[in-house]
């Protein structure tokens, strides 16, 4: 068997001037300083001829055109094949994004001063994509013998449901402060599970020095959000709470399948956003896993993937009729400066004469942009990505899944570990359980963030499946 071989590095991304922070629609939010610094993540393996590389990166989005002029340059630079190269959004909401990702490539271009409207900023774009490549040019240059450890553990404390259904049977989404005196009396239930498993595989020297270690947990990274501030959240707390235990390690994050999960506890009056306190329980948890996990005894590098055509949802005639009037009677985005924010119960008001777009100017480009895309492309082709690291799976899946996906993908898998990493190579917006659209919520009304159909979410588990049999022999 081929001897492995790996590497890694990281390098900071942080913007360099001004830019409008993602994860917010339609509201100009430039950081005004950084909590914490943004990193490009990369880590390279190697056995005999086959190379994967990894790239978590603290940022919103990544599109699939913005991933695609990564992946053929390390193609070019490292002759790593694009197919086996995974590029990982944590989708930090206080961050920026990479690409254009809230309007259809065929809807009418912004202007150059708006064009963080339309999702990414091509000034940061092009420097984050500079920094990236020099991370995976670093991890390239000095591969060192290496092998896998690999385990998970729990931690149940930090993340939750985020659809609370209420009386009238549909979904909203609860903060993290209760407006009423007798707490959120509106909730009846959460919709549906958490996933709380901290997984970890750890790449380390023949010495037991850890070269790198992909972390996986499950959650939105929404706790400096909504503030106007640079941050790379509880991924980026986490990563660097594990590099200082471990010096000379890179720690990178792949955050699951959080379409429907927050940080936020609903049922605790006292609770308050707080990613460093999360980074540490993270960290505690990760450190007892490399405490407990044994060696793998393989180090087979495989990776598999495919692309699943998955139907583009039409949009509802009398919904796309008012959508329509909108853009005719503005077609210039409509500002409100007075509009206070209210993302979430107890959420802060936007400061007097932040620029923000009115809502219904936002929503109906989206809903445009559904339409435009379905009449060029009925199907759209959906990135299904599976690398083989030992006896780990690392799944990269693109959008936002609900969590109920990913757990069926674990359960079901023939892999002694399986880290499911969502936001990867492309977006597409949510994908739920096909209950959820019959209670509503912003995750399942026709928008360009939510553009599949309903089965969506089962089709992209039922392929995922399919995958992992294949790369790897089934468990007795």
């Amino acid at each position: 068997m081929d001897a492995l071989k790996a590497n890694a590095a990281r390098v900071e991304i942080t913007p360099d001037r001004d830019i409008s922070l993602a994860g917010e629609v339609g509201w100009f939010r430039p950081g005004k300083y950084v909590d914490s610094p943004l990193y490009a993540r990369a880590l390279v393996l190697a056995s005999g001829d086959t190379k994967l590389c990894f790239i978590s990166l603290d940022v919103t989005i990544v599109t699939e055109a913005v991933s695609a002029r990564i992946r053929e340059a390390i193609a070019r630079d490292q002759g790593i094949p694009p197919e086996a190269v995974m590029v990982h959004a944590t989708q930090v909401h206080a961050a920026p994004a990479l690409g254009v990702f809230m309007f259809d490539r065929d809807f009418p271009p912004v202007t150059d001063e708006l064009e963080w409207l339309a999702g990414g900023v091509r000034a940061y774009e092009d420097y984050a994509v500079d920094k990236i490549l020099t991370a995976v040019r670093e991890a390239a240059a000095d591969l060192q013998p290496a092998r896998l450890r690999a385990g998970s553990g729990i931690e149940g404390r930090i993340q939750f449901n985020r659809r609370a259904i209420t009386d009238d049977g549909t979904a909203r989404m609860p903060g993290p402060s209760w407006p009423q005196p007798l707490g959120p009396t509106y909730i009846r239930y959460l919709e549906g599970p958490t996933d709380p498993e901290v997984g970890v595989l750890c790449v380390q020297s023949l010495s037991a020095r850890p070269i790198a270690l992909i972390l996986h947990h499950t959650g939105h990274p929404v706790n400096v959000f909504p503030q106007a501030v640079i941050s790379a959240d509880w991924p980026g707390a986490w990563a660097e709470e594990v590099e200082r235990l471990f010096p000379g390690c890179v720690a990178l994050v792949a955050n699951g399948c959080c379409g429907n999960i927050n940080p936020w506890n609903p049922f605790d009056p006292d609770y308050r956003p707080d990613h460093r306190r999360m980074g540490r329980m993270l960290a505690e948890v990760t450190r007892r896993v490399l405490e407990h996990s044994d060696l793998d005894e393989s180090s087979e590098l495989n990776v598999v993937g495919t692309r699943l055509p998955i139907p583009i949802r039409a949009v509802e005639t009398e919904t796309l009729r008012k959508a329509q009037q909108v853009l005719e009677e503005n077609p210039q985005p409509v500002w409100n400066e007075s509009r206070a924010y209210r993302g979430y119960e107890g959420g802060s008001p936007v400061s007097p004469g932040t620029k923000v777009v009115d809502s219904e100017w936002i929503q109906s480009a989206s809903i445009i942009s559904v339409d435009l895309q379905r009449r060029r492309e009925r199907d759209l082709s959906y990135e299904i990505q599976l690398m083989r690291l030992g006896s780990t799976a690392l799944v990269g899946l693109a959008g936002e899944p609900f969590v109920e996906g990913q757990l069926q993908i674990k359960m079901a898998s023939p892999a002694a570990t399986t880290l499911v990493a969502h936001c990867c190579n492309m977006y597409c917006g949510y994908l739920p359980i096909p209950d959820a659209f019959q209670r509503g919520g912003h995750e399942v009304e026709t928008r360009y963030w939510t553009k599949l159909v309903p089965e969506a979410l089962g089709m992209v588990v039922g392929e995922t499946g399919r995958l992992l049999d294949r790369a790897f022999v089934r468990r007795s």
